[in-house]
């Protein structure tokens, strides 16, 4: 008989089953599977775990077996189940053979017999189920993790405990093969809060003018569009940008289980554990290598596009990261996953994530500033401090780091002028976030309707495929003739076309309206037009 085990890989990770063989010959330890540093130490931590528990550990020769053996296994997940096994395979257990049927086990172990808290509980109860597993023994500190899925199987009878030292791991087999069942049995845990940090996002109301960047964002919160927005230093780009997650809609019930399965992989576990009902926000620094971004490493981990599942991926400075990272981000703004491929085989990770980028208009900063003004500054230094000291060839060899096939997927542009008066205009009050998330809400929960109506599995307007855009983006007669004038005068490529009509569905799903017509094709037209040229920075008039 054998326990199954866990270990992280991909996005899904795999089912390991524990085999112990105990037989005469010198004492010692032998672990077959491809077991990597940490596994292969783990001998050493269950011995001594056995005897400060008070459990004589066998003077035999112990074969410890990790199936499948062709994977690679890493990680100190697998303590608990080897100790666990050992126990039986010596009779310090009754026999596994004598359980009511296959059992997860989960853990790592301190010298002292505690049971440590491992990552990948909530991905390793989800891969049990499918197996139809039914029994499962997680450490104390992942208790609420293991809940979230175990909480929601109401098709079967679900068993699950959570120890905090061998001994009493030992004790729950014990009392499973008497009883059928786990002692305390903790058959409705209480689910963990959900991540709602609202007010540390700060509001957009504290942020002043900047009213077409504020409507780009509230429409790429809508639709699940990107979003480019440059101009200069100091100008709010970033801070706007790290507020979008105050005016995003909720996560349904469904993604909030495949976003929070997919952190609970990367690490987040104990104390750092929270169940994640808000779309997440990631904003990696811009020295990131690309399989920090994109994911991999010796046992193929989510990158950052894949932690920005069903959430935000803000690249902050864009034009500073890699150009190979900036490209490699195409393929999985087309596909909405990433596959990764070692020697092992492909594995694919999932990046349903909406891209949002900031940068200068120029490697200086200054192309769109505008110069100091106050009284008593000298005329000299005004002019100075907003001109730009880069040429023409400098300006966009700095552009070119984004490729235009990268700049084509990007749906709204939004250049941003310097010094565009951030400040309270007298008798004026800015929209507060929570005003605008209502209409974004109210407008992601139309798209919702309409999708879920159709049978279509399509999260947002900007995941349309073009016979979706054919079937629900309907034009009235004068914006449709509006829109064929635009497309003939502006030369937009294929997906340039597919991409505004995705975004005037989104505005007209914001205005509560079924036919896009000409305001919606006109707003979305002139958001689409800035980005190419970064000199557009210069048109904004604050």
């Amino acid at each position: 008989m054998f326990i199954t085990a866990y270990a992280p890989f991909g996005d899904k990770g795999i089912l390991i089953r524990v085999e112990t063989d105990i037989r005469r010959g010198i004492p010692g330890i032998d672990i077959s599977g491809l077991a990597e540093g940490a596994v292969k130490e783990s001998r050493e931590r269950v011995r001594a775990a056995f005897r400060n528990v008070g459990l004589a550990f066998p003077l035999d020769r112990i074969l410890i077996n990790l199936a499948p053996a062709g994977l690679k296994k890493e990680g100190a997940a697998l303590d608990l189940p080897i100790a666990l096994s050992v126990m039986s395979a010596a009779g310090l257990i009754p026999d596994l053979a004598s359980l009511p049927e296959q059992m997860m086990v989960l853990g790592e172990l301190e010298l002292s017999g505690r049971v440590r808290p491992v990552r990948g509980v909530l991905a390793a109860v989800a891969a049990g189920l499918s197996d139809g597993i039914r029994f499962f023994i997680v450490p104390k500190e992942n208790e609420e993790e293991a809940a979230i899925l175990l909480a929601r199987d109401n098709g079967r009878e679900i068993h699950y405990t959570a120890v905090s030292s061998l001994d009493e791991a030992a004790h729950v087999l014990v009392m499973l093969t008497k009883e059928g069942s786990f002692p305390a049995a903790l058959r409705s845990a209480p689910v963990p809060a959900g991540n709602s940090n609202e007010s540390e996002l700060g509001d957009f109301s504290c942020v002043y003018g900047h009213a077409r960047y504020k409507r780009a964002m509230e429409i790429a919160a809508a639709g699940g569009h990107n979003l480019l927005v440059f101009g200069a230093p100091g100008s709010g780009k970033t801070m706007l940008a790290r507020r979008m997650p105050a005016i995003m809609a909720p996560l349904t019930p469904e993604e909030a289980v495949e976003v929070t399965r997919i952190h609970s992989l990367a690490g987040a576990s104990g104390e750092n554990f929270s169940f994640l009902t808000h779309p997440p926000f990631r904003a990696p620094h811009h020295s990131a290598s690309a399989e920090g971004i994109l994911g991999g490493g010796r046992t193929i981990q989510p990158g950052e596009i894949s932690l920005a599942h069903f959430g935000v991926l803000f690249l902050d400075e864009a034009p500073l990261f890699k150009s190979n990272v900036l490209q490699a981000i195409r393929e999985p703004l087309q596909d909405r996953l990433i596959t990764v491929v070692r020697a092992q085989g492909p594995v694919k990770l999932p990046a349903d994530f909406q891209l949002v980028m900031a940068a200068n208009a120029c490697p200086c900063g200054k192309l769109g500033a505008e110069g100091n003004s106050e009284p008593g500054i000298e005329d000299e230094f005004a002019s100075q401090s907003g001109d730009c000291f880069c040429s023409p060839e400098e300006i966009h060899k700095y552009w070119r780091k984004f490729g235009g096939a990268l700049l084509d997927r990007i749906d709204l542009r939004v250049p941003v002028a310097g010094n565009s008066k951030m400040y309270r205009q007298a008798g004026k009050c800015e929209e507060t976030s929570a005003v605008i998330k209502q209409r974004v809400t109210e407008a992601v929960e139309v798209q919702r309707r309409r999708f879920d109506r159709e049978n279509i599995t399509c999260r947002r307007n900007a995941r349309m495929n073009p016979a979706q855009i054919e079937r629900y983006c309907k034009l009235t007669k004068k914006a449709d003739q509006m829109f064929r004038k635009a497309a003939e005068r502006l030369s937009f490529s294929g997906r340039a076309y597919h991409s505004i009509l995705k975004t005037a569905r989104t505005i007209a799903d914001l205005d509560r309206r079924e036919t896009i017509d000409t305001e919606h094709i006109l707003e979305a037209v002139q958001h689409r037009r800035p980005g190419d040229d970064p000199y557009d920075v210069l048109s904004i008039q604050p």
